[in-house]
């Protein structure tokens, strides 16, 4: 097998382009064609990253294209992602990968009969600073973590999206786009998911955009845009997590989590970068410089911004056959998280979580300068 795996993008979106631009950064992959069922836009992708412009079905067939990075809208994951399985080729898809338990078993089952693989964005949690407080949980810097917070609270997207609806249809959400990089991070950093509660509730009944194109347009809500929720994990621990797109602004932190010998501040898990900050008891103390950690340092418009280290991952492990970080059963733990999250919203009950994972292998600085160029 070639060392490295040509890589196809179906859906050529906003997101599209981050992923033509850092594949690059990366070993194991070369992105080689894209596709959209709006072939204008394939077109101008292809001739802006010098790639080749295919149909839908080409991509599908095409002999060079190893892994498809399903980059479609979250409605049709699942079935995009069907096909991709079904034609013989790996699968790599943005979060989240699947809308039910159901879907993502389903994927799961084809994968597995034809030996295919199946991961999922995102890839945040590999950032230099989720890493590194991963690597202080490991150590027991701060102790057996007992409980916590997280927060992700903004007054939505119809602000600056051309095209925003999709964000407040079915399948969208405060908790469905934004919670998997949180509860992804969560479940690296703390293990897997016991049961979960939480109250639900949409601000408006529809949202106006004021973004260019189409300013002035209203888009009727279908989901939940506040959520107030509760976690408990096999660990014991409890977080509460809200996640809001109804604050226009408030003072919390993007997570805390409360060891019994100190507290752990972690940046924004939406971001591969930020600063971490620890305290021995109350007090705060300067950690290590020695935490050399190459997807911490800037290197896209200010930012640390790694996105395609999953991907990289997947295509490496594929030719070492060794597990991949962004997995399927990681990634549907987090679903099954998310989904029962708004299910509890809607019943008011608890809900026992039906899957369970894995922690992914940590990724310290060695192993992340393996995965560049």
């Amino acid at each position: 097998m070639s060392k490295t795996l040509g890589i196809g993008i179906l859906g050529c979106g906003n997101i599209s382009a981050a992923y033509m631009r850092l594949s690059p950064l990366f070993k194991g992959i070369e992105v080689r064609a894209c596709a959209d069922i709006n072939e204008a836009a394939a077109k101008a992708r292809a001739e802006e990253f010098g790639l080749r412009a295919e149909t839908v079905d080409g991509l599908l067939a095409a002999s060079d294209i190893d892994i498809i990075v399903n980059l479609t809208v979250p409605a049709v994951h699942y079935e995009v992602s069907r096909r991709v399985l079904e034609a013989g080729k790996h699968v790599y898809s943005e979060k989240p990968f699947v809308l039910s338990l159901e879907e993502g078993e389903s994927l799961a089952a084809i994968a597995k009969e034809k030996g295919l693989r199946v991961g999922s964005a995102p890839d945040t949690f590999l950032g230099g600073a989720h890493q590194l407080a991963r690597h202080l949980i490991d150590s027991d810097a701060i102790g057996k973590v007992t409980s916590g917070t997280c927060f992700v609270q903004s007054p939505g997207m119809e602000m600056w999206h051309p095209n925003p609806d999709f964000f407040f249809q079915t399948g969208g959400g405060p908790i469905l786009d934004l919670g998997p990089y949180y509860v992804s991070n969560l479940v690296q950093l703390l293990g897997p998911v016991k049961r979960v509660c939480a109250m639900s509730s949409a601000g408006s009944e529809y949202r106006t955009i004021t973004s260019e194109p189409r300013n002035g347009e209203k888009i009727k809500v279908e989901t939940p845009t506040t959520i107030h929720a509760v976690m408990q994990f096999q660990s014991g621990a409890q977080i509460t997590y809200c996640a809001s797109w109804d604050v226009w602004q408030h003072g919390h932190s993007n997570m805390e989590l409360y060891g019994r010998s100190g507290t752990l501040h972690v940046p924004d898990p939406n971001f591969f970068g930020g600063e971490v900050r620890m305290t021995d008891k109350g007090r705060f103390v300067t950690l290590s410089e020695a935490w050399n950690h190459p997807f911490s340092k800037s290197n896209d418009r200010g930012h640390a911004n790694y996105r395609t280290a999953g991907l990289a991952d997947m295509a490496l492990a594929i030719l070492e056959n060794r597990p991949h970080r962004c997995s399927l059963e990681f990634a549907l733990h987090v679903v099954d998280v998310m989904t029962s999250i708004l299910a509890s919203g809607e019943s008011g009950t608890f809900i026992d979580i039906k899957t369970t994972c894995e922690r992914p292998e940590a990724l310290d600085p060695q192993a992340a300068k393996g995965l560049l160029v």
